[in-house]
Protein backbone atom coordinates (compact mmCIF):
# COMPACT_ATOMS: atom_id res chain seq x y z
CA UNK A 1 0.00 0.00 0.00
CA UNK A 2 1.50 3.06 -1.29
CA UNK A 3 2.51 5.73 1.74
CA UNK A 4 -0.01 8.82 2.05
CA UNK A 5 1.57 11.99 1.41
CA UNK A 6 1.39 15.07 3.96
CA UNK A 7 0.54 16.92 1.14
CA UNK A 8 -2.04 14.79 -0.32
CA UNK A 9 -5.73 15.46 -1.24
CA UNK A 10 -6.38 12.87 1.39
CA UNK A 11 -4.16 14.24 4.16
CA UNK A 12 -6.86 16.29 5.98
CA UNK A 13 -10.38 16.84 5.87
CA UNK A 14 -11.43 19.27 3.35
CA UNK A 15 -11.44 23.02 4.17
CA UNK A 16 -12.60 26.84 2.85
CA UNK A 17 -9.03 27.46 2.06
CA UNK A 18 -8.90 24.29 -0.65
CA UNK A 19 -11.07 26.18 -2.79
CA UNK A 20 -7.88 28.23 -3.77
CA UNK A 21 -8.20 25.56 -6.56
CA UNK A 22 -10.58 27.19 -8.48
CA UNK A 23 -8.68 29.83 -8.10
CA UNK A 24 -5.87 28.63 -9.85
CA UNK A 25 -7.89 28.05 -12.99
CA UNK A 26 -10.46 30.58 -14.01
CA UNK A 27 -12.58 30.82 -10.97
CA UNK A 28 -13.22 34.73 -9.38
CA UNK A 29 -13.80 35.60 -5.84
CA UNK A 30 -15.34 39.22 -5.29
CA UNK A 31 -16.05 41.13 -1.64
CA UNK A 32 -19.54 42.69 -1.99
CA UNK A 33 -20.54 46.25 -0.20
CA UNK A 34 -18.59 46.72 3.26
CA UNK A 35 -16.49 43.23 1.94
CA UNK A 36 -17.46 41.40 4.86
CA UNK A 37 -19.05 39.14 2.52
CA UNK A 38 -18.08 37.38 -0.59
CA UNK A 39 -18.93 35.11 -3.47
CA UNK A 40 -16.75 32.68 -5.47
CA UNK A 41 -17.64 31.82 -8.55
CA UNK A 42 -15.90 29.54 -11.83
CA UNK A 43 -16.96 28.61 -15.27
CA UNK A 44 -16.81 25.04 -15.97
CA UNK A 45 -14.80 24.22 -19.67
CA UNK A 46 -16.46 20.89 -19.04
CA UNK A 47 -20.25 20.89 -18.08
CA UNK A 48 -20.35 17.13 -17.67
CA UNK A 49 -17.92 18.48 -14.04
CA UNK A 50 -21.05 20.74 -12.39
CA UNK A 51 -21.98 17.44 -10.22
CA UNK A 52 -18.59 16.08 -9.15
CA UNK A 53 -17.01 20.21 -8.62
CA UNK A 54 -21.00 21.23 -6.56
CA UNK A 55 -20.09 18.03 -4.72
CA UNK A 56 -16.23 18.79 -3.90
CA UNK A 57 -17.28 22.34 -3.37
CA UNK A 58 -19.80 21.17 -0.49
CA UNK A 59 -17.58 18.69 1.11
CA UNK A 60 -15.32 22.48 2.41
CA UNK A 61 -18.78 23.48 3.34
CA UNK A 62 -19.42 26.02 0.69
CA UNK A 63 -22.71 24.93 -1.22
CA UNK A 64 -22.42 26.30 -4.69
CA UNK A 65 -25.22 26.23 -7.62
CA UNK A 66 -25.09 25.90 -11.56
CA UNK A 67 -26.35 29.13 -13.88
CA UNK A 68 -25.67 29.76 -17.63
CA UNK A 69 -23.92 32.99 -18.60
CA UNK A 70 -24.85 35.20 -21.03
CA UNK A 71 -22.67 33.47 -23.02
CA UNK A 72 -24.36 30.25 -22.77
CA UNK A 73 -21.17 28.90 -20.72
CA UNK A 74 -21.97 26.53 -17.62
CA UNK A 75 -20.69 28.59 -14.56
CA UNK A 76 -21.04 27.46 -10.51
CA UNK A 77 -21.45 30.10 -7.82
CA UNK A 78 -21.76 30.81 -3.77
CA UNK A 79 -24.06 32.49 -2.66
CA UNK A 80 -22.64 36.17 -1.27
CA UNK A 81 -21.36 34.72 2.05
CA UNK A 82 -19.27 35.76 5.24
CA UNK A 83 -16.79 32.18 5.38
CA UNK A 84 -15.72 33.44 1.86
CA UNK A 85 -13.96 36.46 3.05
CA UNK A 86 -10.88 35.22 4.45
CA UNK A 87 -10.10 33.52 0.97
CA UNK A 88 -11.03 36.97 -0.91
CA UNK A 89 -8.76 38.57 1.06
CA UNK A 90 -5.57 36.24 0.60
CA UNK A 91 -6.38 35.79 -3.50
CA UNK A 92 -7.28 39.29 -4.32
CA UNK A 93 -5.22 42.61 -4.46
CA UNK A 94 -7.68 45.47 -4.48
CA UNK A 95 -10.28 44.62 -6.91
CA UNK A 96 -7.82 42.25 -8.86
CA UNK A 97 -7.51 37.92 -8.15
CA UNK A 98 -3.78 37.48 -7.00
CA UNK A 99 -1.82 34.74 -5.70
CA UNK A 100 -1.11 35.49 -2.15
CA UNK A 101 3.11 35.76 -2.31
CA UNK A 102 4.35 32.48 -1.23
CA UNK A 103 1.33 30.37 -1.76
CA UNK A 104 2.25 26.67 -1.43
CA UNK A 105 -0.15 24.37 -3.23
CA UNK A 106 -1.16 21.12 -1.97
CA UNK A 107 -3.02 18.12 -2.65
CA UNK A 108 -6.54 19.58 -1.81
CA UNK A 109 -6.43 22.51 -3.63
CA UNK A 110 -4.47 21.18 -6.40
CA UNK A 111 -7.72 18.14 -6.93
CA UNK A 112 -9.95 20.83 -7.26
CA UNK A 113 -7.94 22.60 -9.96
CA UNK A 114 -7.70 19.32 -11.81
CA UNK A 115 -11.22 18.64 -11.08
CA UNK A 116 -12.76 22.33 -12.42
CA UNK A 117 -10.28 22.85 -14.96
CA UNK A 118 -7.71 19.95 -15.60
CA UNK A 119 -7.83 17.61 -18.27
CA UNK A 120 -4.94 14.72 -20.22
CA UNK A 121 -3.20 16.15 -23.45
CA UNK A 122 -2.84 13.04 -25.05
CA UNK A 123 0.40 12.68 -24.91
CA UNK A 124 1.04 11.40 -21.24
CA UNK A 125 0.82 14.89 -19.60
CA UNK A 126 -1.87 16.45 -17.49
CA UNK A 127 -2.72 20.03 -18.19
CA UNK A 128 -4.41 22.48 -15.81
CA UNK A 129 -6.06 25.19 -17.38
CA UNK A 130 -4.91 28.65 -16.28
CA UNK A 131 -7.68 31.88 -15.84
CA UNK A 132 -6.86 33.60 -19.56
CA UNK A 133 -8.31 37.01 -17.78
CA UNK A 134 -5.33 37.05 -14.85
CA UNK A 135 -1.68 36.37 -16.67
CA UNK A 136 -0.28 38.03 -13.57
CA UNK A 137 -1.32 34.90 -12.06
CA UNK A 138 0.37 32.26 -14.64
CA UNK A 139 4.34 33.05 -13.31
CA UNK A 140 3.15 32.66 -9.18
CA UNK A 141 1.29 29.72 -9.89
CA UNK A 142 4.50 28.06 -11.99
CA UNK A 143 6.35 28.87 -8.98
CA UNK A 144 4.18 26.99 -6.38
CA UNK A 145 3.96 23.98 -8.61
CA UNK A 146 7.69 23.82 -8.68
CA UNK A 147 7.74 24.37 -5.23
CA UNK A 148 5.28 21.58 -4.94
CA UNK A 149 7.82 19.12 -7.31
CA UNK A 150 5.26 19.80 -10.41
CA UNK A 151 7.65 22.17 -12.35
CA UNK A 152 5.25 22.75 -15.27
CA UNK A 153 5.94 23.71 -19.01
CA UNK A 154 4.02 26.44 -20.25
CA UNK A 155 1.88 25.86 -23.07
CA UNK A 156 2.00 27.59 -26.31
CA UNK A 157 -1.09 28.82 -28.05
CA UNK A 158 -3.05 27.75 -25.12
CA UNK A 159 -3.97 29.12 -21.43
CA UNK A 160 -2.48 26.31 -19.40
CA UNK A 161 0.41 24.71 -17.48
CA UNK A 162 1.28 21.03 -18.49
CA UNK A 163 2.76 18.11 -15.96
CA UNK A 164 4.87 15.70 -17.89
CA UNK A 165 7.32 13.18 -17.22
CA UNK A 166 6.89 9.73 -15.14
CA UNK A 167 8.13 11.35 -12.07
CA UNK A 168 6.26 14.52 -12.16
CA UNK A 169 3.12 12.80 -12.95
CA UNK A 170 3.47 10.48 -10.76
CA UNK A 171 3.57 13.23 -7.80
CA UNK A 172 0.55 14.73 -9.52
CA UNK A 173 -1.25 11.40 -9.29
CA UNK A 174 -0.09 11.16 -5.21
CA UNK A 175 -1.35 14.51 -4.70
CA UNK A 176 -4.75 14.53 -6.26
CA UNK A 177 -5.94 11.20 -5.36
CA UNK A 178 -8.57 8.98 -6.95
CA UNK A 179 -10.83 9.57 -9.63
CA UNK A 180 -13.86 11.44 -8.41
CA UNK A 181 -17.17 10.43 -8.74
CA UNK A 182 -18.54 11.20 -11.79
CA UNK A 183 -15.64 12.02 -13.94
CA UNK A 184 -14.52 9.72 -16.54
CA UNK A 185 -10.93 7.36 -15.68
CA UNK A 186 -9.73 9.04 -18.66
CA UNK A 187 -9.97 12.46 -17.57
CA UNK A 188 -8.09 11.86 -14.33
CA UNK A 189 -4.53 12.26 -13.94
CA UNK A 190 -2.90 8.67 -14.97
CA UNK A 191 0.65 7.37 -14.24
CA UNK A 192 1.46 4.36 -16.48
CA UNK A 193 -1.46 3.42 -17.07
CA UNK A 194 -2.88 3.06 -13.48
CA UNK A 195 -4.28 5.51 -11.18
CA UNK A 196 -4.38 5.42 -7.00
CA UNK A 197 -7.54 3.13 -5.86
Amino acid sequence: MPQLSLFSADARPAGVRDLAGLLCGPGQIARFGAGDQARLSIVLADPARVRAVTAACAATGIDVEPVTTESGATALRTAFRCDLVGLAREWTAGAVKAVPAGWQVDGAALRLWALAAGRPDERGGYLLMLDPQASHTHQPLVAALTRAGLPPARVARSTALRISGTRRVGRLVELVGPVPTGVPDEQWPRYWGRRVC
